[in-house]
């Protein structure tokens, strides 16, 4: 990987790190809050593709592992992949390499395709992972964990919209500039 490369990278993990200060909600039924960091991934996905999109997020991950508390709601360190959203931060890792892999096969990058994109890595990959982390974590079935994320699906539906608006403008206008074109 050349340098820019891991600079693009660098520049979406930080990027996961300033939304990550934006306030977590909680919510009373569930120990996992609503983030806006799935966005990050997301737009690390369809800007940077699969392989960079997934080093952003582990470069993120790595960062908060080392203590800085950048998640939703200041957390950060060992303990939080020991917690109940251990799976869902892991996930984001394979979730920003699905939506890159699927924006990249697009022949013309539209709204749409990268909605389904952001459905399928953003939403389906982040749940299949987290919900059975989580249950192993809280002890509590996995149909009951199933269950109670489904409240974060409008949000999710809420957050795959924004990018998909969101990144084939602004890979669009990135492709412009050379230094950020896109590793293939």
């Amino acid at each position: 990987m050349k340098t820019i490369h891991w600079i693009q990278a660098a520049m979406f993990a930080a990027i996961m790190g300033v939304l990550g200060f934006l306030p977590p909600i909680p919510l009373s039924f569930t120990p996992v809050p609503i983030s806006f960091q799935t966005i990050g991934v997301m737009i690390a996905g369809g800007i940077l593709g699969s392989r960079l999109g997934a080093v952003s997020q582990i470069l993120f991950l790595l960062v908060v592992a080392a203590g800085a508390p950048l998640l939703a709601g200041g957390r950060g360190g060992l303990a939080v992949f020991a917690g109940p959203s251990a799976g869902f931060l892991i996930s984001w890792i394979a979730g920003a390499f699905v939506i890159g892999l699927l924006t990249e096969r697009a022949a013309k990058l539209t709204v749409r395709r990268t909605f389904t994109a952001n459905l399928i890595g953003g939403v389906a990959v982040l749940y299949a992972i987290g919900i059975p982390v989580q249950s192993f974590v809280t002890g509590v079935g996995i149909r009951e964990v199933a269950i109670a994320s489904m409240a974060f699906i409008p949000g999710d539906i809420i957050k795959s919209a924004a990018a998909a608006v969101l990144v084939p403008k602004l890979r669009e206008a990135l492709q412009a500039v050379p230094s950020f074109r896109r590793a293939a």
